[in-house]
């Protein structure tokens, strides 16, 4: 499946697979938006699996986000393939509920 990022109502919803093969376009498309934007809303929920360089560009996309003082928050509810991921890594603290 294509890696597909859809805007809906301010969030940013990845869908697919995230992996070594689209990680350059998901880092060239969110560092354009840095630039841009202020306040960054990603969604996770769709993402059908990740690998570990997805999950290091989207971290250093984030501690780039901060840097430029911008909001970059990461959303990812119930997608287990995911949290698994971030709590591997020891950051899940990162993750936002939507109703926070």
């Amino acid at each position: 499946m294509a890696l597909q990022i859809n805007e809906n109502a301010g969030v940013l919803e990845i869908n697919g697979v995230l992996n070594t093969q689209n990680v350059n376009s998901l880092k060239n498309y969110f560092e354009a938006l840095i630039s841009q934007s202020s306040f960054i809303i990603i969604s996770l929920n769709k993402v059908i699996d990740m690998d570990k360089s997805s999950f290091d560009t989207i971290i250093n996309l984030y501690k780039k986000a901060l840097s430029k003082n911008k909001v970059f928050y990461i959303i990812s509810e119930g997608n287990q393939k995911v949290l698994d991921l971030f709590q591997s890594e020891k950051m899940n603290y990162l993750l936002k509920n939507r109703a926070a």
